[in-house]
């Protein structure tokens, strides 16, 4: 996360009245199939809410902190999308299907 991510994310501040919050950043595995897409980030958790497609494609929470840490089966750390640009979750969602 950087500072001007974490500015954006105050900017737009919780989207939860939104019905197609607007997706700041995207978290991937380079090594396997997990995506993370998030729309509001608490930076005294480190929590993000977003779309998480994994085993499944559900919306739901996820930690910054935890996600360092992790390694996907070849050993690889999960990383941010630096070409990521902000959308729609519908356009997300739509992508997945």
């Amino acid at each position: 996360m950087t500072k001007e991510l974490e500015k954006r994310f105050a900017t737009v501040g919780r989207q939860e009245e939104n019905p197609d919050p607007l997706v700041l950043a995207k978290w991937f595995t380079p090594d396997s199939n997990w995506t993370w897409w998030a729309y509001e980030y608490d930076p005294t958790t480190q929590e993000c809410f977003g779309l998480v497609s994994g085993f499944e494609v559900e919306l739901g929470y996820f930690s910054l902190a935890e996600m360092a840490e992790a390694k996907g089966p070849l050993g690889l750390h999960i990383e941010r999308d630096l070409y990521w640009t902000e959308k729609p979750l519908s356009q997300v969602k739509e992508a997945l299907a």
